[in-house]
C-alpha cells in the first residue's frame, strides 16, 4: 500500500504531540531501515509467484517449452534492469547479489594483472563488500597496490586526491555511487572528468542508487556498476554487473565456473523468479521514482529539522550538507549512548550503521573517514526511509527518538513536529 502524501494533516508547531508514548502506539515496529534492506512489493511478489510453482523450467533447458518460457522471462527481466540504468540488455550479467558483483568486477578484471605491479585506486567510504576485496588483492602478493582516496566531512570524496592518485599505473578506479551509510552521492560526473584520457577502467558499486537515484549509463562512462534486487523492493539474493560494451573489449575472469551461463561470466542455474522479481523492482522503480523520492526527501527534511530543533547542536547530521539519498538520514548523539538507545527503541526499526557490521563494536569506518571522533561515530543512528512510510510513522519515529535520547541525558529544546523541511 503507498504511503499517505506529505500533505496530510499534522501537529501544528502550536500543538506539539505528546512525547509520551504510553497512550498509544504502532501495533507493530515501525521500519525505517530501508538502507539496509526492503519488504518485497507486493506487485513484485505477483510476477514472482508463477516460476516458484507452474513455470519452473530451467532457462538453458531450449529443447521444450518449459525452458524457452523461462529463458523468456529472464530476458524480459533483463531488458527491465538495462533500461533502468540506461543500457542495454547484452551488458546485464545476473548475480545472487551487490556483493558478488563487486567481486566479479574487481577480481574478475584484475585477474590479467596479476605480478604486473598495476595500481588499483578506491574510496575510503566503500562498502566492505568492495574494500574487503582491495585488502584481499593488496595482501595477494601478486603486487597490486591500492590507495585509499580520502573524503571530506561531508563525505564527499577529494577530487583532487583523486586525480592525483590515477597515476600512469593506475588501471582500476571503484567508487560507489551513494552511501550506505550517510546516503552521501559521490560526484559521478566530476570523477568521470578526473578519468578522462586515462586508461582506467571504472567500477561502481550502485547498490544504493539505483532506483533512487537517476543514474543514466549512456551519459556517464562507469564501465562496471553493481545493483542489488533486495535494495528496491525486490528479493534478496539477486543482483546484476553491467559490463560495458566498448572497445577494446572488457576482460573480466569468471569468479564461478560450471555450466557457462551468463556468457560464461557466471556459471550455475539461473534464479528465474529471483530475476523476474529484480526486473520487475526495476521497471517500477523506473515508472516511480521521481514523484516518491520527492515524497521522501520532504520527510527525511522534516525528520532531520525536527531533531535539529530539539537538540540544537547537540546533534550532528552526517553528511547534512552533502547531497543526499531522498530517504537517508545519519545522525549522531554524542552524549548519547546508542548500544544502550536502540533495545529501547523496539517499536521503531533502526540501524547505527551499516546492517552488514551494525553489531560491529568499532565505530563506522565511513564516519571515522568524514572526521567524526570516536565517540560522535560510536553514537550514530541511521533512518532508512521508504515506500510505505508515512508522515504519521515519522512524526512517532521522532518522539520515540527524542524521548529517549533525553532519558539518557539532558533536555534540549521543547520538542516540535513539522512536516514543511524549509520552515524556521
Amino acid at each position: 500500500m503507498r504511503a499517505q502524501p506529505v500533505a496530510a494533516a499534522s501537529p501544528s508547531a502550536s500543538e506539539p504531540p505528546d512525547l509520551d508514548p504510553s497512550g498509544g502506539g504502532p501495533a507493530t515496529p515501525i521500519y525505517l531501515d530501508h538502507l539496509a534492506t526492503t519488504p518485497l512489493d507486493p506487485r513484485v511478489l505477483e510476477v514472482m509467484l508463477p516460476y516458484l510453482r507452474e513455470n519452473f523450467g530451467n532457462p538453458s533447458s531450449r529443447t521444450h517449452d518449459f525452458g524457452l518460457h523461462a529463458a523468456a522471462a529472464v530476458e524480459a527481466a533483463r531488458g527491465h534492469v538495462a533500461a533502468l540504468v540506461g543500457a542495454t540488455a547484452r551488458e546485464v550479467v545476473f548475480t545472487s547479489g551487490a556483493t558478488e558483483a563487486n567481486n566479479l568486477a574487481i577480481k574478475g578484471t584484475c585477474a590479467a594483472w596479476a605480478g604486473q605491479g598495476v595500481h588499483l585506486v578506491t574510496c575510503a567510504t566503500e562498502h566492505h563488500a568492495v574494500l574487503d576485496v582491495f585488502d584481499s588483492l593488496e595482501r595477494s602478493g601478486q603486487g597490486f597496490r591500492v590507495t585509499r582516496v580520502a573524503v571530506d566531512h561531508q563525505g564527499i570524496i577529494d577530487l583532487p586526491a583523486l586525480a592525483a592518485a590515477l597515476d600512469d599505473e593506475a588501471r582500476l578506479l571503484s567508487v560507489m555511487a551513494a552511501n550506505n551509510e550517510t546516503g552521501v552521492l559521490q560526484p559521478l560526473e566530476q570523477i568521470a572528468r578526473c578519468l578522462q584520457g586515462r586508461n582506467v577502467i571504472w567500477h561502481c558499486d550502485a547498490a544504493q542508487g539505483v532506483g533512487k537515484i537517476p543514474l543514466d549509463l549512456r551519459r556517464i562512462p562507469i564501465d562496471l556498476l553493481s545493483l542489488s534486487a533486495h535494495k528496491m523492493y525486490g528479493p534478496k539474493g539477486q543482483g546484476a554487473l553491467f559490463v560495458r560494451r566498448r572497445r577494446p573489449p572488457l576482460r573480466l575472469a569468471a569468479q564461478i565456473e560450471g555450466g557457462g551461463q551468463e556468457r560464461g561470466l557466471r556459471s550455475g542455474t539461473l534464479n528465474v523468479a529471483g530475476i523476474v522479481g529484480l526486473g520487475e523492482a526495476c521497471r517500477l522503480c523506473q515508472q516511480e521514482r521521481a514523484p516518491e523520492a520527492e515524497r521522501l526527501a520532504q520527510l527525511r527534511d522534516s525528520l532531520q529539522q525536527c531533531l535539529v530543533h530539539a537538540f540544537g547542536a547537540a546533534v550532528v547530521v552526517n553528511g547534512g550538507a552533502a547531497v543526499r539519498l531522498p530517504n537517508a538520514l545519519n545522525v549522531s548523539f554524542p552524549d548519547s549512548h546508542v548500544a544502550e538507545l536502540l533495545p529501547r527503541l523496539r517499536d521503531v526499526a533502526l540501524s547505527s550503521g551499516s546492517a552488514c557490521s551494525s553489531g560491529a563494536d568499532t565505530p563506522s569506518h565511513v564516519l571515522a573517514a568524514m572526521g567524526l571522533d570516536v565517540a560522535t561515530a560510536a553514537a550514530s543512528l541511521r533512518f532508512g526511509l521508504g515506500r510505505t512510510t508515512t508522515l504519521e510513522e515519522v512524526e512517532w519515529a521522532a518522539r520515540r527518538v527524542i524521548t529517549e535520547v533525553r532519558s539518557c541525558g539532558k533536555r534540549q529544546r521543547p520538542y516540535v513536529f513539522s512536516p514543511k523541511p524549509n520552515q524556521p
